[in-house]
């Protein structure tokens, strides 16, 4: 992760604009060219990005994607350049799925509460479908479960159908993205494009993993090692359907559910909302 950066100066006066002074930073993450602090004060809580280099690219990507999807309670503030850029957006209080599912992984029982949490982020992402936005890089981490509902975070690879592909995307993180679109990373011919099809993949993928602690795919199974091939040989991987699903299975009811987004053909998969409404009738 390398040395956490000096806090953004350009990004002081919007801090305490909206926290008050004065302003305690706590040091969140510091991954691929950008870092977040949670900063409070006696005004309120918010988070701050800001990133260098290539994060610099992604997080002016993520100011102009909230700017556009227009959500009313994210974005306070944004500004940069090339060379460094950052951004303010409400601190969202509550839980990560992966840490709403800590009691199922640990044995302590907690399936009702990983069960509505995960038919609120199902129906979090069916209603980011609907408005023409696709996430691009759903994982644990990245839905919060407010009291007001749930927020998804990390929102620098979202894309609106209808717009120019992203020529820099990779299709988020490797270990969840769908074969479909693993094969179109990989590929010189074109630019990878995200579908909600894709977004469902990873979707499925983020819930088995919140339930068994591990990767929806079975790389021990196969002597695959992902730590120790690149991102674009694990692509290949996926993309050739040659890893079966990881054998653990903590809840099978919850599990057998998420099977078919996560073994069928991009056609066949269901929709985040259908998805939402099966795991809300079936899953106890």
């Amino acid at each position: 992760m390398g040395e956490f950066p000096p806090f953004p100066t350009p990004a002081v006066a919007s801090t305490e604009a909206a926290c008050g002074t004065p302003v305690e930073l706590t040091e969140i993450s510091h991954r691929r060219g950008a870092a977040v602090w949670k900063a409070a004060g006696p005004d309120g809580t918010v988070a701050v990005k800001a990133g260098d280099g290539k994060g610099a690219a992604a997080t002016q990507r993520e100011a102009a994607v909230l700017k556009a999807l227009g959500w009313p309670d994210y974005l306070l503030a944004s500004g940069g350049d090339s060379d460094v850029a950052w951004l303010v957006t409400h601190w969202f209080a509550g839980p990560s799925t992966w840490q709403v599912f800590a009691p199922v992984r640990s044995g302590a029982d907690g399936k009702d509460g990983a069960l509505s949490a995960s038919v609120d982020l199902c129906r979090a992402v069916a209603e980011l479908h609907a408005s023409g936005w696709i996430h691009s890089d759903l994982q644990p981490s990245h839905g919060i479960h407010t009291d007001h509902g749930v927020r998804l975070i990390d929102c620098s690879w979202s894309w609106r159908d209808g717009t120019e592909p992203v020529t820099e995307f990779r299709g988020g993180i490797t270990h969840l993205v769908a074969p479909e679109l693993a094969e179109s990373v990989n590929s010189a011919r074109q630019s990878p494009t995200p579908s909600t099809a894709t977004d469902v993949y990873a979707l499925a993928g983020t819930l088995w993993t919140c339930v068994t602690g591990r990767w929806p795919l079975d790389y021990a199974g196969t002597d695959i090692d992902p730590g120790r091939i690149t991102p674009a040989e694990l692509r290949t991987h996926i993309a050739g359907r040659r890893l079966p699903l990881d054998s653990a299975t903590p809840w099978p009811a919850f599990q057998d559910i998420l099977r078919p987004a996560l073994l069928g053909r991009a056609g066949d998969r269901p929709t985040a909302a259908e998805l939402a409404a099966t795991l809300a009738k079936t899953a106890k």
